[in-house]
């Protein structure tokens, strides 16, 4: 099965934004034993802004794209580092594969861009993608990884797709808000009632929130994938997840 596992920046660091070592040294130990199980792995992660905050000792999350965008330059480099030293440990080979919306619209990139997927899996690695922030000024100001990870799903071919978060999938109502809220673990057709349930990021750490999962659900049901939204802070229900077991939320598939 071929996989695409899109990490949040809740999920990566602490409320404080600094790297949670614990949780991503698990979380790598746990896809590399779900890829020594023979499945192909596709991870998009968020957190350069986030890590570079913490690296150049900033106050806050900057709200300037020239801030932001420094920021990732020097987060990228860090969040890499921590991947290939950790993923190396279960000898597992990782690829930085930096994009921008512009890569997957065009016809032309978005072939070039499945190509080199295909062959960076044909070989054995594991694609680590994220934006470009660097050179983004768009996607930094409104988009968000939910829905570049479902693009990155539609263009490769992928059976699933999971969204790890800070919540455990989607509710009828805000968890956080109202207690009488309810998971829900299926969803077979996103209705205008399912849209009207999403609501926005609530860690601050990320620019995604629940409005973007279900847009990214979207573009993955219409182009045949499954999608999982769920808690990324146990690691091991990845196992779960990929074994099609009751986790979250699974938005099912539009087959052809």
């Amino acid at each position: 099965m071929r996989v695409v596992i899109k990490i949040g920046t809740s999920t990566l660091t602490h409320s404080t934004g600094n790297l949670n070592i614990r949780l991503v040294e698990q979380l790598c130990k746990v896809i590399s034993d779900i890829k020594n199980a023979g499945h192909q792995i596709i991870m998009v992660s968020s957190g350069a802004i986030a890590m570079g905050v913490s690296k150049l000792a900033l106050p806050c999350r900057p709200s300037d794209i020239p801030t932001k965008q420094a920021a990732a330059a020097v987060g990228q480099c860090e969040l890499m580092y921590f991947y290939d030293k950790l993923f190396s440990d279960y000898r597992h080979t990782v690829a930085q594969v930096l994009i921008i919306a512009d890569d997957l619209k065009s016809q032309e990139r978005s072939q070039h861009f499945g190509n080199t997927m295909e062959r960076l899996l044909q070989l054995g690695a594991l694609p680590v993608i994220n934006e470009n922030d660097t050179v983004a000024t768009e996607e930094l100001s409104s988009s968000d990884n939910d829905t570049l990870s479902a693009k990155v799903a539609a263009a490769v071919g992928a059976d699933l797709l999971i969204l790890l978060s800070d919540i455990d999938g989607l509710y009828s109502a805000d968890p956080h808000i109202d207690a009488n809220a309810k998971l829900i673990p299926v969803v077979e057709e996103i209705t205008q009632e399912i849209c009207c349930i999403a609501g926005g990021s609530v860690s601050g750490l990320g620019t995604g929130g629940m409005a973007t999962k279900v847009n990214a659900a979207k573009i993955c049901v219409a182009n045949g994938v499954d999608m999982v939204i769920a808690n990324g802070s146990a690691p091991e229900i990845l196992y779960d997840i990929v074994d099609g077991k009751n986790v979250g939320t699974r938005f099912i598939g539009k087959r052809k």
